[in-house]
């Protein structure tokens, strides 16, 4: 776990590196501390995603509704020890309020703290650095190569079982089609909120509150199931054609917006 929060701090180093060795400041890579109401949606879209992928997934073969989480534990069976799992039940018993609920406050902390740093770690080299150094090609060319890399960037990890634990090897290509899906939403939460650090705010709620879409079904795979399965790809998809049919705006002057911040 450590290991991969340190991982995801790379992409900005890398991209820090670079701006300091050809002498360019760091403030083109859209850094910006200026509130406007794309941080709010970078904050509550993500736990949004996950409810709508809870729905998808019930449109799975097999696939039901368990309100006892007694399907989220089955899926946690070979990978995590029996005592701590029997543990972890024990635990979730005695909560005054149903497990999902609390799950959703954390996630919504910790997304916008401890995981939106970590999230910043990694946008400021896809979505500060890359995108702005794809800009010339257009939003959906440009998102599609950030898309591609930043995939490709978590094969190591899903080899070892990470996302993936049942098919890691299938697994490699699930995340890059996942990350090909994302990356033009992370781009106009970006764009539309003019800083890398409201796409750090959505990275972190996303993988903070992934968890919401399978801990009250039964069911499915880590293929299937989840934001990162099949049925996260249905609601990524549907984000993808709002953005194609609704927000033309940002996508008409995309390289416009990329230099107006470098100048």
């Amino acid at each position: 776990m450590m290991i991969g929060t340190a991982i995801m701090f790379i992409p900005m180093t890398s991209a820090i590196v670079v701006q300091k060795f050809y002498k360019e400041p760091i403030k083109p890579l859209g850094i910006s501390f200026k509130i406007n109401r794309w941080w709010l949606v970078a904050w509550l879209l993500p736990p949004l995603i996950a409810f709508a992928t809870m729905g998808i997934s019930f449109l799975i073969p097999e696939v039901t509704y368990s309100p006892d989480i007694a399907g989220f534990f089955e899926r946690f069976e070979g990978i995590i020890p029996p005592e701590q799992l029997q543990q972890m039940k024990e635990q979730m018993a005695i909560f005054p309020i149903h497990i999902f609920w609390i799950a959703l406050i954390q996630g919504l902390i910790a997304g916008i703290t401890i995981n939106a740093v970590a999230g910043f770690g990694e946008e400021l080299g896809w979505r500060g650095f890359l995108l702005r150094e794809f800009g010339h090609m257009g939003f959906w060319k440009s998102s599609a190569i950030v898309g591609l890399i930043w995939g490709i960037w978590h094969a190591p990890l899903i080899l070892q079982g990470h996302n993936y634990p049942q098919n890691p090897v299938i697994g490699v290509f699930m995340m890059i089609i996942f990350c090909l899906l994302l990356s033009p939403i992370l781009a106009i939460v970006r764009l539309r909120s003019k800083s890398v650090i409201a796409a750090g705010i959505f990275h972190g709620s996303l993988n903070a509150n992934a968890g919401l879409a399978i801990i009250m079904i039964r069911g499915g795979d880590d293929l299937t199931v989840g934001v990162t399965g099949i049925a996260g790809f249905v609601v990524l998809l549907v984000l993808n054609l709002c953005i194609f049919l609704f927000d033309r705006s940002v996508r008409g002057k995309f390289l416009n917006v990329i230099m107006d911040e470098i100048k």
